[in-house]
């Protein structure tokens, strides 16, 4: 007999990873997609503003220095029902608040930064790095120690699971098949 418990799974990563191919995979296993991210474009759409990467990282930080470092975590639970994917995790806060959730489980997802960067670049979003040298400062950025900041390589630390995705699609699909 299945367990039939709601599960929610996090997912969290540096940026070209597959965290992107990670939530289309599980929806086509059935669970609902969310998207911390989601909740900041929304915000920028409702002033008018342009969505970019580095708009996206700073009214991100402005969202936590303002309503606290939980507060994406906060809204997304929102929305929460049945089994979910939340994607886009940033900040070690979200997750203790997200753990608190009842059948919560957070999997990080990494590939060496040069094969993130050629899969960022084909991918064809405005991604505010036009070279691998940028494209490592910017993800710098977004490793900060700053409560209120994106701290990537915390929330990695902080994974029940990880998945290296350095090979084929492929390859990439039967871990997450394992995983599940």
């Amino acid at each position: 007999m299945k367990n039939k418990r709601k599960k929610i799974m996090g997912l969290t990563g540096t940026n070209g990873a597959g965290k992107g191919e990670a939530a289309s995979f599980f929806q086509k296993k059935g669970y609902l997609y969310f998207s911390l991210s989601d909740i900041i474009r929304e915000k920028l759409r409702e002033k008018g503003q342009k969505i970019t990467r580095n708009i996206l990282i700073k009214t991100g930080n402005q969202l936590r220095e303002k309503f606290g470092p939980d507060i994406l975590a906060r809204l997304v639970m929102r929305n929460v029902k049945g089994n979910s994917i939340i994607d886009s995790i940033r900040n070690p806060k979200e997750i203790q608040y997200l753990k608190r959730q009842k059948g919560f489980i957070l999997l990080a997802i990494d590939a060496p930064v040069e094969l993130r960067y050629k899969r960022v670049k084909n991918r064809g979003r405005e991604e505010s790095a036009s070279t691998l040298q940028e494209f490592i400062k910017k993800e710098a950025e977004e490793m900060t120690c700053d409560e209120n900041g994106q701290q990537l390589h915390n929330c990695i630390k902080m994974a029940d699971y990880i998945i290296s995705n350095n090979g084929s699609l492929e390859e990439f699909h039967g871990k997450l098949e394992e995983f599940l």
